[in-house]
């Protein structure tokens, strides 16, 4: 790992774009290193190599395979103990505001103009060692996307995103519908009210019907609980086979965004959120990973890609944690300010 740090130190020094990550349940970390410092952008999406995408257009950082040297090291460290939420700190503003936000939501969803919105805000905290908060992600969150991803553009993101946006081989293709959270209990099972679940069917819903025009042979699982650290989720698994002439990105731009990360209906959602949140979400609720390779094994044809949950943007020596949830009719904005509170720990645990 040490061989994998000090390339990742370098490569922030220099201005040198770059991915390090390691997929969900593998012990194993890559480093995607940009030889040069050309900014490229994703435009032909039978290419080689990883995408970092924003919540908003399509102007999709890329790293191409051809450009990069990659370096794959063994990662055996200890998880980390995850830490109790009753300790995270929040801006004096920062409940007033939100609860603010989330009322207003529910008012246009009770008003018809939605089905769901999904509310987020920023938290910030101070770091020290980046290379070390990376590792430490790593240790502590096994079963998420655990990446680090540098561009002069995005700057510095990293991350543990428990959401799948689309895995492909070939012509087969799996995503899932993630929605619904609360705290998980060592040895509990979770029950999920009406209002968790009513959200998690619209996440469903709209994946398997926006499908439709592109794939067939399509299954999905029953609703089941799913851990990411300390926290729960209900999760779908859908698998589908593209139609003949039907292309990866048609697949790619239907679901970005998704319902668990904007709303329904999609684009007048998205402009919601744009108007009314207060801040650009940048690259968070965006989408990023591996796009007809698979660097761990050399190869091709396979696509891997994550929605960007769960992440932080780091500027100095500050981190910008980025947090959200799903709004219905039947949401309570106290509890929605509560339930981003929980959600920031899965990056506060790993900063100290």
């Amino acid at each position: 790992m040490e061989v994998l740090s000090e390339k990742l130190k370098y490569a922030l020094k220099n201005h040198l774009p770059f991915a390090v990550y390691s997929k969900p349940g593998t012990k194993t970390v890559v480093g995607i290193f940009q030889r040069d410092k050309e900014i490229r952008y994703l435009e032909d999406y039978t290419q080689k190599g990883f995408v970092f995408a924003p919540f908003e257009g399509h102007i999709r950082l890329w790293i191409p395979a051809e450009k990069a040297e990659v370096i794959t090291a063994a990662f055996d460290r200890v998880a980390a103990e995850v830490v109790n939420p009753d300790g995270a700190k929040t801006e004096a503003t920062a409940k007033e505001d939100f609860e603010s936000l989330v009322a207003k939501s529910i008012e246009a969803i009770r008003e018809g103009q939605f089905e769901k919105l999904v509310c987020s805000r920023v938290e910030r905290e101070k770091i020290k060692d980046i290379a070390q908060v990376y590792f430490n992600l790593v240790a502590a969150y096994p079963d998420a996307f655990r990446y680090c991803f540098y561009s002069p553009i995005s700057g510095l993101w990293m991350g543990a995103t428990p959401e799948q946006l689309l895995r492909a081989n070939g012509d087969t293709i799996q995503t899932v519908a993630l929605a619904g959270t609360q705290l998980y209990k060592e040895g509990e099972e979770a029950i999920w009210p009406a209002k968790e679940q009513e959200e998690q069917r619209f996440v469903t819903n709209y994946i398997l019907a926006e499908l439709n025009d592109y794939t067939e042979d399509v299954t999905a699982t029953e609703p089941y609980t799913f851990r990411a650290g300390n926290i729960v989720h209900i999760k779908t698994d859908i698998k589908a086979r593209l139609k003949e002439g039907s292309f990866l990105r048609s697949v790619i731009d239907t679901l970005h965004p998704t319902p668990a990360v904007c709303g329904l209906p999609k684009e007048t959602a998205k402009a919601f959120l744009l108007e009314n949140e207060g801040y650009d979400r940048e690259y968070y609720s965006g989408f990023l990973g591996e796009l007809n390779h698979d660097f761990s094994t050399g190869e091709d044809g396979k696509t891997d890609l994550f929605v960007n949950l769960r992440c932080m943007k780091i500027m100095d020596d500050t981190a910008h944690l980025f947090v959200g949830c799903g709004i219905t009719k039947d949401s309570d904005p106290e509890k929605e300010f509560i339930e981003t509170v929980n959600k920031s720990m899965t990056m506060r645990t790993v900063l100290f």
